[in-house]
């Protein structure tokens, strides 16, 4: 039988509980009705070492967001699981509701609260009597917005409220208690009219819920009362922009340099499965072009932040690309990838909406700004934030919003700041406490509040040329905790940071609708000052995570709620130009706000390693493209060659995976990344290197000419230089910077000068103009037939022998005399 208590009855039963305990009788009660049971916070399983028993999770909440014409009757559906090693009997289940959220960093601490903070409670419904191990019950859970007769959820004013759903058990060989609770937030955008709810009935797993009453069908009585509407107030609507980001983690295989012919190799094809209908890129897509046919006005506010990594891979996608057998081994056995036609399809639906819609690029990759700030390459920071753009453009065909830059750790250091604003004045989008007093900076409490229309924009102390337009934290983080792969952005503070996994799906998304809602709803006065708060107009921003795992319905139903905050009134679109604009104009304001750069960021930053390793190669790739020759008829030019490890290197440094459940496994990609492009930049100087065609060199006289072949494996040619090292005897002429041409090779001509008849080894290697070693050296022996200074003195005192005995032959033929030399031969 289903027992149903209303808060009058729990009373007199607590009062009934005390005086049987007391007189030394134990009452026989439900569980479910024992204060300890219900209301003891003490017995929640706080505590993650703990044993858990039942795990909850929410399914379904209707509505999403309350309005004038939604139900006034809130129903939550959700399963009870039994995920410990026992059986747990007297399983019931409670809606419960904390006070309205009056603060933006409400939005997550109340969702950390112990449930006694959820303090008006309805009653307790019976899920199961017995639930064993590995089974599953769902149940329904209703109340009604507002009732004077039956629990209710006591909401009669617009707001966003926290929810908790509580379920108690009894494990077997353990007493009543607390076994999990879930946790979400209900946006209220107005109170909808409503009857009085007078009567319960059964539902359809045992419990009970109220009923409404109408005038109409006479079944209510004159003293029972109906509720009227209270819409919501329109008279100071926030103005909205929201960054819509479409990026996903690198999947280009790393370290294999640009070839101009051989087509992309990936680290696997689930790319391809992101494009396809259905996907998560195809639904952030589709969720944007849905709203440009239902609601164009909010597309108004709406700006596409692209990554220009994903652009580029999509890009190759739409000729034959291959997947790699193995991520580990990137220029091993491949497979063709099947995803051409989604992303040919995808990239045209993307270039069609592109041209209607603001569009931004972002870092490349998500890289670390921070990390790249400390490396300080010219190159580097090009390729992550001068070519974005430039690709962004040549890809969509559009002109996308310049003067604009948007971190993924939403946080910088002024040094980053430096860097962002190096060429020249420059807009960043942070997080609002990603500067000092950030979040009263927004709430126009500050004593020094924006000048900037919409009080969003800042100067930054420190950094010339540098201002920020701040987003909502909590909205971000709320934002982020959706879809597939939730995460914890660097910057939400230790007090607000929480399990994610243990909500579901459904939660998260209701955690996220209720911070899009709050801005739109903030009091006209402050609570805690009494001051009055910021008047229409003030600007909000919200900027999800740039690899965000928001799944197609999750997409459709954050645009659905930015939709009806712009139809009630609530809320107006703000386009992202007018945005950085009014904050480029506070350049010069007198005050200034200090950057703040949280622990957590340096935390979830690229690894030392990663750097350090990107340091030496990015050196390296320098020196080498230096030395390749620029030939405007090749295929394939020094930039392009090198610009695919150039790259690696970024997404070496990337920020994706980096704060979600898998971040060991993101460090370990990232890392592994670096030393493949390590070991490709290795090949490539080992690709140029001499060799002899001969092992020893017999020499005719001693200015005899040596011999070489200098060898090119890369596809581009390359200039450089010969190294000898040789003894004192041998005098090497330098033949100067010498053209190989792309993968082939040349003969080089050695003048040689040796003044030594010994055998002797002669060691030759290639290097760039700079000296750079390339390829490996070879040693070459000598052998010279030359007799040097002692083969001059013998033919010297020959000749000058020669030159005497054929005087003295001529002098005694003069004279008439014979020659004493040829006594004896004479006839």
């Amino acid at each position: 039988m289903t027992v149903v208590v209303s808060r009058a009855g729990a009373a007199v039963l607590a009062v009934l509980v005390l005086v049987l305990t007391t007189a030394g009788v134990t009452p026989l009660l439900p569980t479910t009705l024992l204060p300890t049971a219900s209301a003891n916070p003490a017995a929640a399983q706080t505590d993650p070492d703990e044993p858990r028993f039942l795990e909850l999770s929410i399914d379904e909440v209707t509505p999403q967001t309350v309005t004038l014409t939604s139900e006034s009757v809130v129903t939550v559906r959700g399963t009870v699981a039994n995920i410990g090693d026992r059986d747990v009997e007297d399983v019931w289940v409670r809606l419960q509701r904390a006070p309205v959220v009056s603060d933006s960093a409400a939005l997550r601490t109340s969702l950390s609260l112990d449930q006694a903070g959820f303090d008006t409670v309805g009653e307790f419904e019976e899920v199961a009597d017995r639930l064993g191990q590995g089974e599953r019950a769902d149940f329904e859970l209703e109340l009604p917005l507002r009732s004077d007769l039956v629990p209710s959820l006591d909401i009669d004013t617009p707001g966003v409220y926290p929810l908790l759903v509580n379920v108690n058990g009894v494990p077997e060989y353990g007493g009543a208690a607390r076994l999990d609770d879930a946790r979400f937030l209900l946006p209220v955008l107005a109170v909808p009219a409503s009857d009085e709810v007078t009567e319960e009935t059964e539902t359809g797993n045992g419990g009970s819920r109220g009923t409404t009453r109408s005038s109409d069908d006479g079944r209510l009585d004159r003293e029972e009362k109906a509720f009227p509407a209270v819409p919501p107030d329109v008279s100071r609507p926030a103005a909205v922009t929201m960054l819509w980001p479409l990026a996903d983690r690198p999947r280009l295989a790393a370290g294999v340099a640009g070839s101009g012919t051989e087509p992309v190799r990936l680290v696997d094809d689930d790319l391809a499965a992101s494009l396809t209908e259905g996907g998560r890129l195809d639904g952030l897509l589709r969720a944007v072009e849905d709203t440009a046919r239902t609601e164009p006005r909010v597309l108004e506010g709406l700006c596409l932040a692209v990554d220009p990594d994903l652009l580029v891979t999509v890009a190759n996608m739409t000729r034959d690309y291959l997947v790699v057998e193995d991520p580990n081994e990137p220029t091993g056995d491949a497979r063709p990838g099947s995803g051409t036609d989604a992303a040919v399809a995808w990239l045209e639906r993307l270039r069609a909406l592109a041209a209607t819609t603001c569009t931004m690029a972002v870092p490349f990759a998500q890289v670390d700004l921070t990390a790249l700030g400390d490396l300080a390459d010219s190159s580097l920071t090009d390729s992550a934030l001068e070519s974005p753009a430039a690709i962004v453009d040549s890809i969509l065909g559009v002109t996308s919003t310049p003067g604009v830059m948007w971190p993924d750790s939403g946080v910088l250091t002024e040094k980053t700041g430096s860097m962002l604003a190096a060429d020249g004045p420059v807009t960043a989008l942070v997080s609002d406490n990603a500067v000092e007093g950030g979040r009263a900076l927004l709430a126009g409490t500050s004593s020094t509040p924006s000048t900037a229309p919409g009080g969003n924009g800042f100067r930054i102390s420190g950094v010339s040329g540098l201002t920020a337009a701040l987003f909502d934290s909590s909205a971000s983080a709320a934002l982020a905790g959706m879809g597939t792969d939730p995460q914890t952005p660097s910057f939400v503070p230790s007090s607000a940071r929480y399990d994610l996994s243990r909500d579901s799906s459904t939660a998260r998304l209701q955690d996220a609708l209720g911070a899009l809602a709050w801005p739109a709803m903030v009091p006209t006065v402050s609570e805690v000052t009494g001051a009055a708060l910021p008047a229409a107009g003030r600007s909000v921003l919200f900027a999800p995570p740039q690899n965000w795992s928001a799944s197609p319905d999750d997409a459709a139903s954050v645009l659905s709620m930015l939709s009806t905050l712009v139809r009630s009134g609530l809320t107006t679109p703000r386009p992202l130009a007018a945005l950085v604009d009014a904050a480029a104009n506070t350049a010069n304001d007198p005050t200034a706000s200090m950057l703040v750069y949280p622990e957590q960021a340096i935390t979830d930053g690229a690894s030392a390693a990663v750097v350090s390793e990107a340091e030496e190669q990015i050196g390296r790739l320098d020196a080498i493209q230096t030395a390749l020759v620029e030939d405007p008829q090749a295929q394939l030019t020094p930039q392009q060659f090198t610009a695919p490890l150039r790259e690696d290197l970024l997404r070496a440094m990337s920020l994706a995976g980096r704060r979600g459940a898998d971040a060991d496994g993101a460090y370990a990609t990232g890392e592994h990344r670096a030393s493949e492009v390590r070991e490709a930049v290795d090949d490539i100087y080992d690709a140029v290197t001499v060799i002899s065609t001969g092992g020893v060199y017999t020499l005719t006289s001693e200015q005899s000419p040596l011999l070489l072949t200098a060898r090119n494996d890369l596809p581009v040619g390359i200039t450089v230089r010969l190294q000898v090292d040789a003894p004192h005897t041998v005098d090497i002429t330098d033949i100067g910077p010498t053209q190989l041409p792309p993968r082939g090779s040349r003969t080089l001509t050695v003048p040689a000068q040796i003044s030594d008849s010994r055998n002797l080894r002669l060691e030759f290697a290639l290097t760039t103009d700079s000296g750079l070693p390339l390829g490996s050296s070879t040693t070459v022996t000598v052998r010279s037939n030359a007799y040097g200074q002692i083969l001059a003195v013998v033919t010297g005192c020959a000749g000058a022998l020669l030159l005497f005995l054929a005087g003295r032959r001529l002098l005694h033929r003069f004279r008439g005399e014979p020659d004493p030399a040829d006594e004896g031969y004479e006839k």
